[in-house]
């Protein structure tokens, strides 16, 4: 066996690395090209720092919301600790703010698979129904910031841009949700189609997909029962309106005052900006959404980048800081998670027992 396919898939991922740089620093470009630097620094002097505390609090909560639906899709399965999925959730947010590639899912895969004893396929089939949810709360913020919101001259571009947002998720959440009914209704033909399209590759990769393809096939399932559902659907309301509430907040701590349907739509413009290709911790992409929505509303350039720069990093920091912390007390590393990622492309057997709390 060379080492000209490892050497290839280096240099894949550190030119993906390196357009990820590119695109964060031509965004940053656009927000600070017409920026003046003694202005931001005035803004940012205006900010009422008490309105952090209940921001940060509401941020990490809305984090522990999340395990606590991961825990309703995996309850069919097994029982799971609180302690040890809010661990994988901060660990995987943790990843995605600080590695390249976006590898915070799999890193939560891996995290809760190796504590809880689960398989892996399992695992991530629950993350997939996880992100459907995510996906379908998106959806209906992003209609009721359509029909209820009202920029100032209405700005037809921005709007036009929600529309077009609106319609291609829509259409990639049908096809989602398609293709998981084909998967789950003919396994058996999906998988010897799969087996068929790996053909051209080297055989050993087959050896490795198909079966954690069967074992992702069998976790991908809803459960029936009514408390669970209406617990899924609870939860994901509270989620995002814990994370909708700091940034109203850190509006006020600048003093700006708008509706609601303003930190709706600026929170659809961050999710939207997150899918684009960025660095780790979405920087650039970040700011320039937010100062967009915020631009569009009549803030000043400076003020707007002030409240774009304390939203990110309300939504970085905290996590990030609890993430390192469990990485800390579980005795693994950033560069650990890295290689051992690769494990989840070999199914294992789960070990004898779960792991404790970390």
């Amino acid at each position: 066996m060379t080492s000209e396919g490892p050497l290839k898939n280096k240099n894949r991922h550190r030119a993906v690395f390196w357009l990820g740089i590119g695109i964060s620093a031509f965004f940053l470009f656009l927000v600070f090209r017409s920026i003046d630097g003694a202005k931001l620094m005035t803004a940012l002097r205006t900010m009422d720092s008490r309105f952090l505390v209940p921001a940060v609090a509401a941020t990490l909560f809305s984090y522990y919301l999340r395990a606590y639906r991961w825990k309703l899709l995996l309850l069919e399965d097994k029982q799971t600790s609180m302690a040890n999925l809010f661990s994988a959730t901060s660990i995987g947010y943790m990843a995605n703010n600080l590695l390249p590639a976006r590898v915070g899912e799999l890193v939560r895969v891996y995290v809760l698979g190796e504590k809880e004893g689960i398989d892996k396929g399992t695992v991530f089939a629950s993350l997939v129904l996880d992100r459907l949810f995510d996906g379908f709360s998106v959806l209906f913020i992003l209609l009721a910031t359509l029909f209820t919101l009202h920029l100032p001259g209405d700005d037809a571009e921005i709007r036009s841009a929600l529309v077009t947002g609106g319609y291609v998720t829509v259409v990639a959440y049908l096809a989602i949700i398609i293709f998981l009914v084909l998967l789950k209704k003919k396994t058996v033909i999906t998988l010897r189609f799969a087996a068929m399209l790996l053909k051209p590759f080297p055989p050993r990769l087959a050896e490795k997909v198909i079966p954690l393809l069967g074992s992702f096939i069998k976790g991908i399932r809803l459960t029936s029962q009514p408390k669970i559902l209406a617990g899924l659907v609870a939860s994901s309301v509270a989620i995002w309106a814990f994370a909708l509430w700091p940034i109203d907040l850190a509006l006020q701590s600048f003093g700006i005052e708008l509706p609601l349907t303003a930190s709706l739509f600026i929170m659809v413009l961050l999710v939207i900006a997150v899918l684009v290709p960025a660095s780790p911790g979405y920087i650039g992409t970040y700011h320039y959404a937010c100062f967009k929505a915020l631009t569009a509303f009549g803030i000043s350039g400076e003020q707007a980048v002030s409240v774009a720069l304390v939203i990110h990093a309300l939504n970085f920091f905290p996590i990030t800081l609890v993430g390192l912390y469990y990485l800390a007390r579980g005795r693994m590393s950033l560069s650990g998670l890295r290689k051992d990622n690769g494990s989840l492309t070999t199914p294992q057997p789960p070990p004898e027992s779960g792991g404790g709390a970390r």
